[in-house]
């Protein structure tokens, strides 16, 4: 089955790559010779990240085909150029060196925070790259250290800012337990969060930290149920431990609400939970799928794939509008697609309307986009609701 899966991964990923390049080339001939921009990916197609990467892969390939539908960008044609790195650094280098070695890139898109740190000094070697990509790591969030990078949404830091923010104006003064995996993902945002807690007057009574897939979490869950608080926030995880602390935790009697971060609140992940989901709640910086509010983007996106998408390829979607907005900013402002002009131009994006894919105007003036919004655990519609207007940071 697995090999199944991965052979039509593949097979999926090269009819879109030829799908863009087909559409690509003749219309190139039609822009006069105009040169195409190309956005470079290296993308989990396959490996333990897959479940997002396909998504994002297919959020991406969605938004050039209609941008190249509606005539490109000022007479440019965009192609993207993605390859399979099974979410390893090393394979994602080597994808990226292959990439620009046979195309002239100017944005690009990486799958993780491993990745984006290790490119990041050949990003500034060379110049002429914008990057973007899966990774919210708040080291990444340094517009001096990364200046030719940015998030697609609020780095992990901001994200617990804005459950913070939630939870301080729906209880103040309550009690709040961190929940974190050891690995870097993990451990990013909990020292700056506890202070950002203290600051809004809540208590961190306690922080637990568990191996990322762990499977026996009696022990912490005791310690959880002792510190009793109002809520307790998850991190660093997709999806196990967080079933097994809630159920233990309600069978001894917790009332705790629960909470996640992006990579665990996609619709499918929450339910994949049952019984254990029902009220949890998390941060997401878009809207989902099938969200009823006004959101002209979503409704493009519903008539084109009528099934549910993730919120990795609404990420990946969103990745390449900002990009190519970006890109056309540049040429708009007659100044060459460099690193340093793409990124001045993404950074003068101010009350930016992202079709409703972002539930409120954006303004991007560092490296992420420090907005969100508080969505639950609807078991009964088996659907996240929203429980929370957008939070700004």
């Amino acid at each position: 089955m697995d090999t199944q899966r991965t052979s039509f991964q593949r097979r999926q990923l090269l009819l879109g790559a030829a799908g863009a390049a087909a559409l690509a080339s003749p219309l190139s001939v039609l822009a006069q010779g105009a040169e195409e921009i190309v956005i470079g990916g290296s993308i989990p197609l396959t490996g333990v990240f897959a479940f997002a990467g396909v998504g994002i892969n297919a959020g991406m390939g969605d938004y050039v085909k209609m941008l190249n539908d509606a005539g490109g960008i000022k007479g440019r044609k965009v192609k993207y150029v993605p390859e399979d790195t099974g979410y390893k650094v090393d394979v994602s280098v080597a994808a990226f060196k292959k990439i620009t070695s046979q195309n002239k890139v100017n944005l690009y898109y990486g799958d993780s925070t491993g990745f984006s740190k290790t490119i990041n000094p050949e990003l500034d070697r060379n110049g002429n790259i914008l990057m973007a990509g899966a990774s919210f790591a708040t080291e990444l969030n340094d517009p001096k250290k990364y200046p030719n990078q940015f998030l697609v949404g609020p780095d992990y830091t901001e994200m617990f800012g804005i459950l913070l923010k939630h939870i301080a104006k729906e209880k103040p003064g309550a009690k709040v337990a961190f929940v974190y995996s050891d690995s870097e993902f993990g451990r990013d945002p909990i020292e700056s969060s506890e202070a950002m807690a203290k600051q809004l007057g809540l208590s961190v009574p306690i922080k637990i930290m568990t191996p990322a897939g762990s499977v026996d979490v009696s022990t912490e869950v005791i310690k959880l149920r002792r510190a009793a608080p109002d809520y307790t926030i998850f991190h660093g995880y997709i999806l196990a431990p967080i079933p097994e602390f809630i159920t233990q935790g309600k069978q001894q009697g917790m009332t705790s609400k629960w909470m996640g971060t992006f990579w665990t609140m996609d619709s499918s992940t929450v339910m994949k939970m049952g019984d254990a989901a029902d009220g949890f709640m998390g941060v997401m910086p878009y809207r989902y799928y099938y969200d009823t509010e006004k959101a002209p983007m979503l409704e493009k996106i519903r008539a084109l794939r009528p099934e549910y998408q993730s919120t990795a390829y609404i990420q990946g979607f969103l990745a390449a509008m900002l990009f190519t907005e970006a890109a056309k900013r540049t040429l708009d402002a007659g100044k060459p697609l460099t690193g340093p002009s793409l990124k001045a131009a993404l950074n003068s994006i101010k009350d930016f309307d992202t079709g409703g894919l972002i539930g409120v105007p954006i303004t991007i003036s560092g490296n992420s986009i420090p907005v969100g919004r508080v969505y639950r655990a609807d078991m009964k519609a088996q659907k996240m609701v929203a429980a929370s207007d957008w939070i700004k940071l």
